[in-house]
């Protein structure tokens, strides 16, 4: 039987919030008239929602078609940003992923634009241990694509890893396992198992596949 863990990004394989709220500043800074900066914190609470709910919770006050824009604007800023500028990757993430990777087809889903979680994989370290990943390219919604990159892929058993509600009700969509990762951004209302270290991930993975 081929097993899977997939796994959200943000807050769960990597903490990218300090770079990508100053890539956003500057661009709103340099490329528009609007004079506000965001925090991390401010970040965090973002990470993991689509990027029109992110549009709606930035620019309120702007006609939708001008927050996606501007959303745009940002994302592909940050892009750019990220290819120079890295993130914070958790401790002995390589080592838990390599020993997973022997026993488990690996995977990423998340919500971010495309090209985003190309750039994880390269500065990483260890990208070459990820099978598949799937974005927001699709038009699907997350528990979709989880459902996409299994079947595309044959996995008859798998569950998912997240922080927030949203990955919490992805995994509902799914109809699969969900793995609560308490280090990261949020606090779902339920959960199969919780880990507050990436290290804990192989033995409650194997409780539950």
């Amino acid at each position: 039987m081929k097993k899977g863990i997939l796994f959200d990004l943000d807050g769960t394989l990597w903490d990218s919030s300090a770079t990508v709220i100053e890539a956003w500043n500057r661009c709103l800074a340099e490329q528009t008239d609007i004079d506000r900066t965001y925090t991390q914190e401010q970040m965090r609470s973002y990470m993991g929602k689509t990027l029109d709910k992110i549009a709606d919770l930035m620019f309120p006050d702007k006609p939708v078609e001008e927050r996606l824009r501007l959303m745009k604007l940002c994302s592909d800023y940050e892009n750019k940003y990220l290819e120079t500028h890295t993130s914070f990757i958790f401790p002995n993430e390589r080592e838990i992923m390599q020993e997973l990777h022997k026993n488990y087809f690996l995977a990423i889903i998340s919500n971010c634009q495309a090209g985003y979680i190309e750039l994880f994989l390269q500065q990483c370290g260890f990208g070459e241990l990820f099978d598949d990943h799937e974005c927001s390219r699709t038009g699907l919604s997350k528990g979709e694509n989880i459902k996409l990159v299994a079947q595309r892929n044959n996995i008859e058993k798998y569950l998912y890893v997240g922080d927030t509600q949203l990955d919490l009700e992805a995994a509902q969509t799914a109809g699969i396992p969900f793995i609560h990762a308490g280090y990261g951004f949020g606090k779902p209302e339920r959960f199969d198992a919780q880990i507050m270290d990436i290290g804990e991930l192989p033995k409650a993975a194997s409780m539950i596949l």
